[in-house]
């Protein structure tokens, strides 16, 4: 719904992302903001903010091909640490510079999900998740046992990311580069869900035989949502290995696979918007629960090694049950319909009738 007084009168104007001057005026103000972040946080929240920025690139892919396409995986961040590997063999072993391997991660990753989507051919729902369940036992195995390029359990260090003479290691120059990264990915996401490409993506998740009936080649997209989004997750993995200097197989769990599937859950199904919502709920909940865990391991001793951990799965468990069950359309739903009720005041409201 647009605001009152906003009305189209070309396609171009109907078609775009933003359609008034309040609207470029507050995306202008959220950018010179975001930037302006490490002037004012300290370097705590500036590391929170860097993990919350590379997890919303991953789940921007995951939303590529689980949102719009319909292809439900649960392996994504095994992905990630593909283009985190990548960068750091490249660049350990062969000596590469970090930012052209920024591109080659992102590929090495679409190439391996490719390889990994080649069963949505056949599978789908369910029984596809289960094959993307093998592709990060798969993935992950492999980074484990092939010593000798991977550095087995113990992973590969990296050096310090570097632009020219420019150092980049400190969290502010990290924090720049990781949400310039962000709102370059959300670009692009935004921009693929309105090409013909992401509407054939939304025909197979909505029809899939519809489809295909359609003159859609549903293999050839399904593969395509695969790649792209494994690209994502690729990018992603690069930055991962960059704000950590270390990469192992214990940073790609398939517990942060089912935690990116939850951030879709919760913010929305098919919404950039919800991407971020579900992303920045998560992890403000994690953040909670480093906060209430201590006092719980004080007043419960002989818990106090498992209780955080437990406390973790069981809440964020029980939210997504919660959004599943209460509000299946997620948090984005909840914001449209704020929006709404603000753009149709004060012709929305009811008075009591006696």
């Amino acid at each position: 719904m647009l605001p009152g007084g906003v009305y189209s009168t070309k396609y171009e104007s109907d078609l775009a992302i933003l359609r008034t001057r309040t609207q470029w005026l507050l995306l202008g103000l959220g950018l010179v903001l975001l930037f302006t972040v490490p002037l004012l946080a300290n370097s705590y929240w500036l590391s929170w903010l860097t993990r919350l920025g590379i997890t919303i690139v991953a789940v921007l892919g995951l939303h590529i091909l689980s949102g719009l396409c319909g292809q439900i995986s649960i392996g994504h961040a095994a992905f990630m640490g593909v283009g985190a590997y990548t960068v750091a063999i490249l660049t350990a072993q062969f000596g590469l510079n970090s930012w052209l391997c920024l591109p080659i991660c992102g590929l090495a990753a679409g190439l391996a999900g490719l390889v990994f989507g080649l069963p949505c051919f056949r599978l789908k729902g369910f029984y596809l998740a289960i094959s993307t369940l093998a592709a990060s036992y798969i993935i992950i195995w492999c980074i484990r046992y092939f010593t000798s390029v991977t550095g087995g359990f113990m992973g590969l260090p990296l050096d310090a990311l570097r632009l020219g003479p420019i150092d980049l290691s400190s969290r502010a120059a990290l924090f720049c580069v990781t949400m310039a990264i962000m709102v370059l990915a959300t670009f692009f996401a935004k921009n693929i869900q309105r090409t013909a490409t992401g509407r054939a993506f939304v025909a197979i998740r909505d029809n899939e035989l519809a489809a295909e009936v359609s003159g859609i080649p549903v293999f050839r997209y399904k593969m395509l949502a695969f790649f792209i989004g494994c690209i994502f997750a690729g990018v992603a993995g690069w930055l991962w290995a960059h704000s950590q200097l270390r990469v192992n197989p214990d940073q790609f769990r398939l517990y942060d696979s089912i935690w990116y599937v939850g951030m879709l859950i919760i913010g929305g199904w098919g919404s950039i918007t919800g991407v971020f919502f579900g992303a920045v709920f998560l992890r403000l909940l994690e953040v909670s629960i480093d906060h209430v865990a201590p006092p719980l391991a004080e007043a419960f001793p002989s818990l106090a090694m498992q209780i955080h951990v437990s406390l973790g799965l069981i809440l964020s468990g029980l939210v997504i049950v919660l959004f599943i069950v209460l509000e299946p359309r997620g948090l984005y739903y909840r914001w449209e319909k704020f929006k709404a009720y603000y753009r149709l005041h004060p012709y929305a409201y009811w008075g009591r009738q006696d």
